[in-house]
């Protein structure tokens, strides 16, 4: 039952079609590389399309019915988007859910430090990496500081071409042998994963030039570490942050640099964060464009943090979010009771929107042909994941695989079907296992990436493609 490769089926309009959602995605994927960034983007192409703030709406106490479009957000990192159907909420809900938040180095609460004259930021890695893979490449600092007059002040440094980027440092081969020796999990430690970002000392000059205040106070430090006392005061001037304020602050260390194009034939995406970002953006795409039309049953996009570290958290997909949010609409709606949120609930289906791992004929030892995903081939269906004996699974029922089977069908879907790698060789999750609980109905489903985990991943175009046309029809689903 080998699957076609979706790229034989498209004529010129198609594949204008697709090069034209390329390019959204790599400025979406370039622009967007922290959750922060991801969501407030999901929530400005949300308003832009006429959907309006849940907690404006209850408020308002403003009446909620079919056609109506709402969002909420969960501290800023977690979205998701409603678009009321013709039927009852209590009927059920078409729902699409992605993760936004990506492996990464996380910037430690006390993390500044200076030794043998290099200035250092202390980190701590989040979600799973292979850790050599982050050194020696151009890095970039996104996030916010939240300084306790309430002034939270937004970091983005590295991604202008104009910018200075970060490293973490690698060791040279000439004396690397030891180091070589190593396993992989060992060859570069997590608490060596330290970021360098400065090597000049603060002289008197920069002190006097420095804003008065905290650049001054800095300058007087100068004597002991005059390297960390000049990135002090360089970010005292730019960004007002005192070496204190970094207790309040989420800052995130991603790969520096654009998402490109790959291959002479331009038919894939290289970038950071693809995991799940990419069906993250094809989830909210295919949302959007319901447009103003009425769809059957309401129709959701779960945008949401934490997945990588277990989906734990206030914005994390086991968090009281979801179904706080689809209660505070069923009460606009008319449709306040406990059991008939219940009964929405179970009576509804999901996509758990999330990448899947592409065959490498690099690495074949590691997956089952049969069961693999291609890219290239369209949209891919996970009817388990886990691992082991589906250890950690959603594991979708027959009947469910069948009716999304026909919805792509009828919507002329490239799609596939894969578990992830060999029997033993491994395994993953994914949030389907959470919404699971309500009795819904739930499958993985999602594009297949290589690399994944790696500061740079890959994946098709096709596959692109085929996701955000897979979303909307499954959106688009009657009972």
């Amino acid at each position: 039952m080998e699957r076609e490769v979706a790229w034989k089926k498209y004529d010129e309009a198609s594949l204008d079609e697709l090069e034209a959602l390329a390019v959204d995605y790599i400025d979406f994927i370039s622009e967007n590389k922290t959750e922060r960034e991801c969501a407030a983007a999901a929530i400005a192409a949300a308003e832009d399309a006429g959907y309006d703030s849940l907690a404006d709406c209850i408020a308002a106490g403003t009446p909620v019915g079919p056609g109506s479009k709402l969002w909420a957000c969960a501290q800023g990192k977690a979205v998701i988007l409603v678009h009321v159907g013709a039927a009852p909420i209590s009927e059920g809900m078409n729902i699409l859910g992605a993760h936004i938040d990506s492996p990464r180095l996380d910037i430690k609460q006390n993390p500044l430090y200076e030794t043998n004259d290099f200035a250092l930021l202390d980190t701590h890695y989040y979600g799973g990496i292979k850790n050599y893979q982050w050194t020696a490449l151009p890095l970039a600092l996104h996030g916010v500081v939240a300084k306790t007059d309430g002034e939270v002040v937004e970091v983005n440094i590295g991604d202008d071409p104009a910018d200075p980027v970060f490293c973490v440092t690698d060791l040279l081969p000439h004396l690397g042998s030891q180091q070589m020796d190593k396993k992989g999990s060992k060859v570069v430690e997590g608490e060596d994963l330290d970021v360098l970002v400065g090597n000049r000392p603060l002289a008197a000059t920069d002190a006097d030039e420095a804003d008065d205040g905290a650049g001054k106070a800095e300058g007087d430090k100068a004597s002991k570490d005059p390297v960390k006392a000049y990135v002090l005061a360089l970010l005292s001037d730019k960004y007002g942050i005192a070496e204190e304020d970094f207790l309040s602050a989420e800052l995130e260390v991603v790969p520096a640099g654009r998402a490109r194009d790959l291959g002479f034939d331009r038919s894939m995406v290289i970038g950071y964060g693809q995991d799940d970002r990419v069906c993250a953006y094809t989830s909210l795409a295919a949302q959007l464009a319901l447009g103003d039309d009425i769809p059957a049953r309401t129709a959701v996009c779960v945008l949401v943090d934490k997945e990588e570290i277990g989906s734990v958290g206030a914005s994390g997909m086991a968090s009281m979010f979801f179904e706080n949010t689809i209660a505070e609409i069923m009460a606009l709606a008319g449709e306040s009771s406990p059991l008939r949120l219940r009964r929405a609930l179970t009576r509804s289906r999901m996509l758990s929107s999330d990448v899947s791992a592409g065959f490498d004929p690099a690495y074949a030892s590691v997956f089952e042909a049969k069961n693999s995903a291609y890219l290239g081939r369209g949209l891919v269906f996970n009817k388990y994941t886990g691992a082991r004996g589906k250890s950690g699974s959603n594991d979708a029922s027959a009947e469910y695989v069948a009716l999304v089977r026909r919805i792509m069908d009828d919507a002329g879907v490239s799609f596939q079907t894969a578990e992830l790698g060999r029997v033993d060789a491994g395994g993953g999750g994914t949030i389907a296992y959470i919404p699971a609980k309500y009795g819904m109905d739930v499958i993985d489903s999602g594009v297949p990436v290589l690399s994944m985990h790696s500061p740079w991943e890959v994946t098709s175009k096709a596959d692109i493609y085929e996701a955000r046309r897979g979303y909307e029809a499954f959106l688009r689903a009657e009972g």
